[in-house]
């Protein structure tokens, strides 16, 4: 049960992804993926569910929300979600976090935000406004915790010590695109950066937008919307990593997902991988990396394979 750094915020070791809410699951689909996924989470564990303001301009917070409500779990549940960009000028102004709070609390049925993400740097805006606007909603109980999602080392860096210079609230975890099959961005500055600075990472694109279920080979023709982007993948050093992932998946009896997967939230630095299912089945295969404990040299060949 990982704890997020400089929080009283302990989450499930799977983040659920919210972005197909809506978009590649409908409403029931989603009930369903949420509904499966509640009762995989031991009770003493809070299910942690991450979406964004700009999944389905807001269909996403809407449809947890209303199973939140429906289910009477609101309490239960850790929700992230994100102040993002959409058609904004200067999303990070203090007057569009503001704004974006609002329609994001009102979406999820809730008064409060356990974690609130900057989805995305906003070089127009002064990190002393951004950073201050979000302190506000934290003092006004809005929000609980404030994080970063996409920011690079040095802008990540600077905002740290731009928060602690004018005595406001910090970002206590990022958001980040980190996988098997992409390492160097996030473990050759940014984890020096989170890990420095007592933070927690969530890695996004945790199956490398699905290549890392070994469903993607040369010629395959694949129904999902991430197909192209997985299929960028392929090749010899995917190959190697899905090889590596098949043998250990074997050895421990659970399906690739689930041990690419654990890999990421075995790393240091590293809260609780992102990752969605647009279906309960692919949820299904999803869930094993809760429980599953990898050896050390089966990390290892993983780790090898990916270099």
């Amino acid at each position: 049960m990982p704890l997020i750094p400089r929080t009283d915020l302990s989450v499930s070791d799977l983040c659920l992804g919210g972005n197909v809410f809506g978009w590649t699951a409908d409403e029931p689909t989603s009930y369903a993926i949420l509904d499966r996924y509640l009762d995989a989470t031991p009770g003493t564990v809070s299910p942690f569910v991450d979406t964004a303001e700009m999944y389905g301009n807001g269909v996403s917070e809407q449809i947890l929300g209303r199973w939140m409500a429906d289910r009477g779990v609101r309490d239960r549940i850790v929700v992230a979600t994100k102040a993002s960009p959409g058609e904004k000028q200067h999303p990070l102004a203090a007057a569009e976090i503001r704004t974006a709070a609002e329609r994001s609390l009102r979406n999820l049925q809730t008064d409060v935000i356990d974690l609130y993400y900057a989805h995305y740097d906003d070089e127009t805006t002064p990190l002393e406004e951004t950073l201050t606007a979000f302190d506000e909603l934290v003092q006004a109980g809005k929000v609980r915790h404030v994080a970063a999602s996409n920011y690079s080392a040095a802008r990540l860096t600077e905002a740290l010590g731009t928060a602690e210079r004018i005595g406001v609230t910090g970002y206590v975890a990022l958001q980040t695109h980190y996988n098997l099959m992409e390492r160097p961005a996030f473990e050759a500055e940014l984890r020096d950066v989170v890990t420095g600075a007592g933070m927690g990472a969530l890695p996004y694109f945790a199956l490398a937008k699905g290549f890392l279920s070994g469903k993607y080979a040369p010629g395959e023709q694949i129904d999902s919307p991430r197909a192209k982007g997985a299929a960028a993948y392929v090749g010899e050093r995917g190959d190697r990593v899905l090889a590596a992932l098949r043998d250990v998946a074997a050895e421990q009896g659970v399906p690739m997902t689930a041990v690419a997967l654990r890999w990421l939230a075995d790393q240091p630095g590293v809260v609780a991988p992102i990752a969605s299912g647009r279906s309960v089945e692919q949820l299904a295969d999803l869930l094993p990396m809760q429980d599953l404990v990898l050896t050390d040299d089966q990390r290892r060949r993983l780790t090898d394979a990916s270099a």
